[in-house]
C-alpha cells in the first residue's frame, strides 16, 4: 500500500484530533471514582459509547474484512455475539450489577465467596486482558507498517503513545466520549465502503454469481461448532469482561444503564455487515491480495485521498480504542482488587487515580514489550482466547453471586474458575473441532452444580 501527501496529512489531523480529546478529557478527573465510574452520571448515549469503543475494533472492521475474504457469511459472528452479549448483559446482568454496588467483577465474586477468590480470578482474568492488549498492539503495528512502512520500534512507541493518550486521562468516562466520536467515524467509514463495494459488484446477486455458494453464503461455512463457537465466545466475554460491567456503572440510572446497552447491541451488526462486503468484493475482484489488506487495500483504492486518509485513521483508532479500553478494565482490576485490597488499604482517591494510570501505562508497555521477537505470531493466535477466557474465569461464580447466593461454598467457586481455565488450556492443545470455551464453561459448571447436589441437605437444614 502507498500513501500520498494528502493521506498522510488526513491521517495525522485526524489521529492527532483523539489524541488531544483523550487528553483533555483528564481535565475534569479529580479522583479514582471520576476515572473509574465517571461519577455514574452518564445518559444511555454514554453509556453505548463507553461499550462501542472498546467492542468495535480490528476485529469488527479489518479482522471481519479478512475473514470474508475467506470465508464469507460466517465473518458476521464476531459482530453478531457482540451484540449478543450486549442483549444479554442489558436484560440479564446490568440491573443485578449495578444493585451490588461493586465497582469489578472480582468485587462482586468476593463479597460473596471471599478475598481469595477475589486474588485468584483478578490473576486470572489479568493474564487474559494482557492477552488482548498484545493482540492490539501487534495489529497496530501490522497496520502502521504497511501504512507507513515504519520500524518495529516506531511502530510499538507510536502504539502506545496513542493507547495511553486515548485511555490514560480521561477513565471510563473519556473513553466513552472518545468511544462515541470512533463509533461515527467508523460507521461513516464502513457505510461509504460497504454500500460502494455493494454498488460496484452491482449488488447481493453478484456477489452470490461469481463467489462459491456453500462456503461464502453460510453463516456456519466453517462448521457450526466453530463459527458458533466463536459467536457464544464473544457474547460470553462482553459479560464477563470489566470494560463492559464498568460502562453499566457510567450510568446514571438503571434505565440508562439498561438502554446504553441495547444501543449497543444495534450498532454492533451492521458494521460487521459492510465490512464483510467490503471482503467479499475484494475476494472477488482482487483474490491475489493478502486477505487482511483487504479492508485498507480498499480504502487506498477506491476513495478519495482525504477521505481515505481518514477511514485509514479511524481503523487504526478502531484497533487503539480496544486495546485502550481492555488497559483500562486491567488497570481497574489491579488496583482496586489487588492493590487496594492486599497492598495498600488507607489510599485514598487521589492516590488510587495515580495507581491506576501508572499501571494502566505499565500494561502498555509490557504488553509492547511481549511484542518483540518471535513470540508476536504465538500471542496473537492465544489473544483470540482473551474473552472466552475471562468468561471461564468469572462468568458462573459471578452470576452464582449475583442470582444465587449462599448456595455456593468458597472452595467451589475457586475451583471452578481454575478448572474451567486449565480445561480451555487443555482443549487449545489437542485442537478439537469446537470452540474452547465450551470445554472450559462446562467444566466450571460441572463443579459449582456438584457442590450445590453434595452440600443440599446441610444447606436446607
Amino acid at each position: 500500500m502507498s500513501l500520498g501527501i494528502w493521506h498522510i496529512v488526513s491521517i495525522v489531523v485526524t489521529l492527532a484530533a483523539i489524541m488531544a480529546m483523550g487528553v483533555l478529557s483528564g481535565r475534569r478527573v479529580k479522583n479514582a471514582a471520576d476515572f473509574n465510574t465517571g461519577g455514574k452520571s452518564a445518559g444511555a448515549l454514554l453509556v453505548a459509547g463507553t461499550i462501542t469503543g472498546t467492542l468495535i475494533g480490528g476485529s469488527s472492521t479489518i479482522g471481519t474484512a479478512e475473514l470474508a475474504f475467506n470465508h464469507g457469511f460466517s465473518a458476521w459472528c464476531f459482530t453478531l455475539g457482540s451484540a449478543l452479549g450486549c442483549l444479554i448483559l442489558a436484560f440479564v446482568y446490568a440491573r443485578p450489577v449495578r444493585q451490588s454496588d461493586c465497582m469489578t467483577i472480582q468485587e462482586i465474586i468476593s463479597a460473596e465467596y471471599g478475598q481469595t477468590a477475589r486474588l485468584v480470578t483478578s490473576i486470572l482474568t489479568s493474564t487474559g486482558i494482557v492477552l488482548n492488549v498484545v493482540a492490539q498492539i501487534l495489529s497496530v503495528n501490522a497496520l502502521l507498517g504497511s501504512m507507513f512502512g515504519l520500524g518495529s520500534l516506531a511502530c510499538l512507541v507510536i502504539s502506545v503513545v496513542i493507547m495511553a493518550c486515548y485511555g490514560l486521562f480521561g477513565g471510563i468516562k473519556g473513553s466513552g466520549m472518545l468511544g462515541l466520536v470512533k463509533l461515527v467515524l467508523i460507521y461513516l467509514s464502513a457505510l461509504i465502503c460497504g454500500g460502494l463495494a455493494l454498488m460496484m459488484q452491482g449488488g447481493m446477486g453478484a456477489f452470490y454469481a461469481v463467489l462459491p455458494h456453500d462456503e461464502f453464503f453460510n453463516v456456519f461455512s466453517r462448521g457450526f461448532g466453530v463459527d458458533f463457537g466463536v459467536c457464544l465466545n464473544v457474547a460470553l466475554g462482553v459479560i464477563s469482561t470489566q470494560t463492559y460491567v464498568q460502562a453499566v456503572m457510567v450510568g446514571r440510572s438503571n434505565r440508562q444503564a439498561v438502554r446504553g446497552c441495547l444501543l449497543a447491541a444495534a450498532l454492533c451488526p451492521p458494521v460487521g455487515f459492510f465490512s464483510m462486503l467490503v471482503g467479499m468484493y475484494m475476494r472477488a475482484n482482487f483474490p491475489h491480495i493478502a486477505a487482511a489488506e483487504a479492508f485498507p487495500a480498499f480504502i487506498l483504492e477506491f476513495l478519495p485521498a482525504p477521505l481515505a486518509g481518514v477511514a485509514l485513521a479511524t481503523l487504526l483508532i478502531a484497533v487503539v480504542g480496544t486495546g485502550a479500553g481492555m488497559a483500562l478494565g486491567f488497570g481497574t482490576i489491579i488496583s482496586n482488587d489487588i492493590y487496594k485490597q492486599f497492598i495498600n488499604k488507607e489510599a485514598d482517591g487521589k492516590h488510587m487515580l495515580l495507581v491506576s494510570r501508572l499501571i494502566i501505562l505499565a500494561s502498555l508497555v509490557f504488553s509492547a514489550l511481549f511484542t518483540v521477537g518471535n513470540a508476536g505470531a504465538a500471542i496473537l493466535s492465544w489473544g483470540a482466547m482473551g474473552l472466552g477466557l475471562r468468561a471461564a474465569v468469572l462468568l458462573a461464580p459471578m452470576t452464582t453471586a449475583l442470582f444465587w447466593p449462599g448456595r455456593i461454598s468458597r472452595q467451589a467457586a475457586i475451583l471452578s474458575s481454575v478448572l474451567g481455565v486449565a480445561m480451555m488450556l487443555a482443549t487449545k492443545l489437542l485442537s478439537l473441532p469446537f470452540d474452547t470455551l465450551f470445554a472450559g464453561m462446562l467444566a466450571a459448571v460441572l463443579v459449582l452444580a456438584v457442590d450445590v447436589l453434595l452440600h443440599r441437605p446441610q444447606k436446607q437444614n
